[in-house]
Parts: structure tokens; sequence; C-alpha cells
């Protein structure tokens, strides 16, 4: 995120102030003997992929189809909204891939920035510490499924995996995991719905849905158990363990 904004920065200050010609402005974190177009071209490209990867290969999916399983066993329909939802989910995948993303710009970016390791150089060292990040939440049913689709050699370590097939991998994983967390969440819930359907045919109330009435009692119940804690504790204890 510093070196995109100091390349915004950098062209801004080229553009307004015309101290420097196109030629001579060097985005940070791209290899000198890229001109600027292409590094703008680049950088753009990256921006554009940035929402698609932080959706994909961060503890984001996970974390976003759970919170968006939970508002809908609790049938309050759009409270909290979708952007609250997702802002919390990026928000707390933050927190989670911070240490990563320092990791990752400490033993690549900025040896590139310096001259001491090339773009490839720097990829490979880059995506080390990714690979061992996603290989924690892959199932080896999943890895091997992408190595068919694929046809790729079978690796002789983990280490060995490329992200072509560690990524989807990873998003097949993190789906399992979020939908059996997304059942377990739904069961206490699914309880008070059949209790309340069951009261309130049992007394002839049938003009009111049942689903009305197990609202206020769904909620009463989330909050008493403080469920906002126990579900954002047990997703971030998830990703650390």
């Amino acid at each position: 995120m510093r070196a995109i904004t100091a390349a915004v920065a950098v062209v801004v200050f080229a553009e307004t102030a015309g101290a420097a010609t196109p030629a001579s402005v060097l985005l940070p974190a791209f290899p000198k003997d890229l001109g600027t177009p292409m590094q703008i071209i680049i950088l753009m490209t990256l921006l554009t992929l940035l929402p698609a990867i932080i959706m994909s290969i961060t503890p984001f999916l996970r974390i976003s189809i759970v919170l968006h399983f939970l508002r809908q066993a609790l049938g309050t329909q759009t409270a909290p909204s979708n952007q609250i939802l997702l802002a919390l989910s990026l928000f707390l995948t933050m927190v989670l891939v911070a240490p990563l993303g320092s990791q990752i710009y400490k033993e690549a970016v900025q040896p590139m920035e310096r001259g001491e390791l090339t773009a490839g150089e720097a990829w490979d060292t880059g995506t080390k510490p990714l690979k061992t990040y996603l290989g924690r939440f892959v199932r080896d049913k999943d890895v091997r499924l992408f190595l068919e689709i694929t046809h790729a050699p079978q690796p002789r370590t983990p280490a060995d995996l490329e992200l072509t097939v560690l990524a989807p991998a990873y998003m097949l994983s993190e789906m399992r995991a979020a939908f059996q967390i997304g059942a377990i969440l739904f069961l206490p819930f699914l309880l008070v719905d059949i209790i309340v359907a069951s009261v309130t045919l049992s007394i002839g109330m049938v003009q009111l849905p049942p689903v009305m009435v197990s609202a206020p009692f769904k909620i009463l119940l989330f909050v008493l158990v403080d469920g906002w804690n126990l579900t954002i504790g047990s997703l971030m204890k998830g990703f650390a363990a």
C-alpha cells in the first residue's frame, strides 16, 4: 500500500510541477529498465486485480460467507447491511494478513526497490510466505483435484506447489469450512423457529407468520450469548491456530 501511494504521488507531482519528463519518472517497486507508461499500465492492472485477490486468497472469503450465513440465520433480512458486513470482513482480514504483508514487503519489495533483486527473484521470494500461509488451510483432496485438472506434476514437497494450484484449492477449502460453520450457526436459530412455529400453530395463530414471531427471540438469544464476540472470536482464532 505504501508503494502504491508513493507511486501515485510521484506521477501526480511530475504532471503538476512539470519538474520531470515521463521518461525520468520511476515508480517505486518497479525495475529501472521499465518505462513510465509500462509501469503505469502494470500498476493499474494490479489495482484492478486487487479486489479479486483480496476476496479469493485471504481470510475475507471465509469471514464474509460466515457473516452472511449468520445474518440469514437471524432472519434480519438487511440488518446489518451488505456494506457493513463487507467492511467488517475487510478490517478483520487486514488484521489477519498484516504480518504476512509486512513479511512480503520486507523480504521482496524493499530489496527489489534497492536493486538487490530482480522482478522475477522478488516474485519467487514474495510468493514463498504466501504459499506457506495458503498451505495451512488447504485440503489435500482439493490440491489433488487441481493437480489433475492442470496436469501439473506431483510436487515433492508442499513448497513446490504453484499458485495456480494452491489458490483455487485454498478457495474450495475455505468455502467448505465457511459452509460448515454456517450450518452450525443455523442450528440454534432453526430450533427457535421450530418451537415458535409449533406454539403459534397449536394456539391457532395462523394469520401471523411464525418468522415474525421468532425474529425477536432469535435476536434476543444472540445478544444474550454475546453472539458477535463469539462468532468473530472463533473466526479469528481459527486463522491464528
